[in-house]
């Protein structure tokens, strides 16, 4: 794919708007980011999280207007955010509601739009809004393979409900360590400033050959360490590919998948 091209994709989503005069500090108190820093137009990306800090669903927080958020997750996770923040709203002053709209991504630009740094080059989401003129759809495949060269975890595959947000490293730009308070804010704090993750998300370049499935197993000196989350196929290195290995494991190893060296980003 060429880079200085514009590029477009659908992105499938779900949304729930909350708005209201109490609708950025109710979600600033419920998601993992600040987003009362967010100035109208702007937008970050956050977690729903349990109270033992496990994985609801991953947000983009949008500010629409000063009292009115626009939460982009995931496809099938919308009724969950909802349910959640009206559970928990008490008398915060905000109408809480899934709502109908579209999303594309386009790739090559970074105006117009909100900010996505999942794919490696700078992009744009629009919501409700047509693509430029002449920008060239690009194939799920090639949106794929520049998600797993970014090293972007994605629900269903690298994230689900058992996951730490500090495994796929989503700590590192989906977490505020200096806002206040949040469900599940004390174990994402222990674990940030007192412990590790017993295994971390990594890039994987596999030797040429099938795709190999999810949750394939990776392993070391004849021990699994470690398994496959998504596979991609790629014009210079074969096949490119997402899993979680344990962290004691050296980021310098070349691991095996069966018979097939595997080799880390």
């Amino acid at each position: 794919m060429t880079v200085t091209a514009l590029h477009v994709a659908p992105r499938p989503r779900d949304y729930v708007s909350v708005a209201g005069p109490d609708a950025v500090d109710y979600v600033n108190r419920m998601v993992s980011n600040d987003v009362s820093a967010l100035a109208v137009g702007g937008s970050c990306e956050a977690l729903l999280l349990t109270a033992k800090g496990r994985i609801i669903a991953p947000l983009v927080v949008w500010r629409r207007a000063e009292d009115d958020l626009l939460l982009l997750t995931e496809t099938g996770l919308g009724e969950a955010v909802r349910t959640v923040l009206l559970r928990m709203r008490l008398r915060a002053r905000c109408e809480i509601a899934t709502e109908p709209h579209t999303s594309v991504v386009v790739l090559g630009t970074g105006d117009g739009g909100i900010a996505c740094d999942d794919y490696g080059i700078v992009a744009v989401e629009l919501v409700d809004t047509e693509p430029p003129a002449g920008a060239t759809p690009v194939a799920p495949e090639e949106l794929e393979r520049l998600r797993i060269l970014a090293g972007r975890p994605r629900w269903g595959a690298e994230l689900d409900d058992t996951v730490l947000p500090a495994e796929a490293g989503l700590d590192r730009y989906a977490i505020s360590f200096t806002k206040g308070c949040y469900p599940g804010q004390e174990p994402i704090a222990r674990m940030h400033h007192r412990g590790h993750p017993n295994r971390t998300l990594r890039g994987l370049v596999i030797q040429a050959g099938e795709l190999p499935p999810h949750d394939a197993e990776l392993s070391l000196d004849e021990k699994v360490v470690g398994r496959i989350t998504s596979t991609a196929p790629d014009p210079v290195h074969g096949v490119v590919a997402l899993g979680y290995v344990r962290r004691e494991v050296d980021p310098e190893a070349e691991l095996a998948l069966g018979m097939r060296i595997v080799r880390q980003l």
